[in-house]
């Protein structure tokens, strides 16, 4: 196996516990991997503002991947060297189904979180990601310029019903996993972690087999399968598992550590 050069690791679920911390363990095994010349990032379907305090806190000086790829932003200087918004008539079509349909949805511009109406649901994701949500209220469903993601939260029954609506009459002209049970993301068709770790890679002349990727959900599916050494976390789905090369503990039992000390460190 070749020496890893760049890993790649999720937030929610993955390097975060469940009180959405950084255990001082992997906060130990991300320095001690950084010291031996590895490349950390984080790879998340957060925004760039919910994803930049663990970067700091990390002292992670890199560009981190945010949005689900959609938004590569250094996480010290602020340089951008990537953006990929939704296609405007798309997000306006997605919109104008929410806003039919009734079915809750938050909008992301600007590294903005936008929301129609203060409730329960924008309320917990708001203590979740530490992030302020700005409701604009019927104005919501006509932001369709500039966004970065959407996302819809609702119960486990209700996202896959989402689910399979947004597949079936936006095949192709989105990206639209079920991150954790109750999210749905959306962004433009052609963002996803795998390639936005590709991008990466060749920005800093890494070859694939030199990348290591771990992750727990659909959307960290093209990042494990593209990395040299993918892999998933004990608590991760089973079709994440099944693409992996490897299976780590789990986030509550400091998975990301275990991986980094088993596959970079060889301790």
């Amino acid at each position: 196996m070749m020496a890893i050069k760049l890993l790649a690791v999720d937030l929610d679920d993955t390097l975060l516990d469940k009180s959405s911390q950084v255990s001082p363990r992997c906060r130990e095994a991300i320095k001690k991997a950084v010291e031996k010349g590895v490349t950390v990032t984080v790879a998340t379907g957060r925004m760039y503002a919910a994803a930049l305090p663990f970067a700091r806190q990390l002292e992670l000086d890199v560009p981190i991947i945010t949005y689900n790829g959609a938004l590569i932003k250094s996480s010290l200087s602020g340089e951008v060297l990537f953006e990929q918004t939704l296609d405007q008539a798309v997000a306006a079509d997605v919109l104008t189904l929410f806003r039919e349909r009734g079915w809750y949805i938050q909008v992301y511009v600007g590294d903005q979180l936008y929301i129609a109406e203060p409730n329960e649901r924008a309320r917990i994701y708001e203590n979740l990601t530490k992030v302020k949500a700005i409701p604009v209220g019927e104005d919501l469903y006509s932001m369709s310029e500039h966004v970065l993601k959407m996302l819809s939260l609702a119960n486990e029954n209700e996202i896959q019903e989402i689910s399979r609506v947004i597949q079936e009459k936006f095949k192709g002209k989105v990206f639209a996993p079920i991150s954790r049970p109750t999210y749905l993301e959306i962004v433009h068709p052609s963002i996803n972690k795998g390639r936005s770790l590709d991008f990466l890679a060749k920005q800093l002349g890494i070859t694939r087999d030199e990348v290591m990727a771990i992750g727990d959900s659909n959307n960290d599916l093209d990042m494990i399968e593209y990395a040299g050494l993918g892999v998933a976390m004990g608590n991760a789905l089973p079709n994440v598992k099944a693409a992996a090369n490897a299976v780590t503990l789990a986030n509550d039992e400091d998975g990301v550590a275990e991986a980094i000390y088993k596959y970079i460190l060889a301790e």
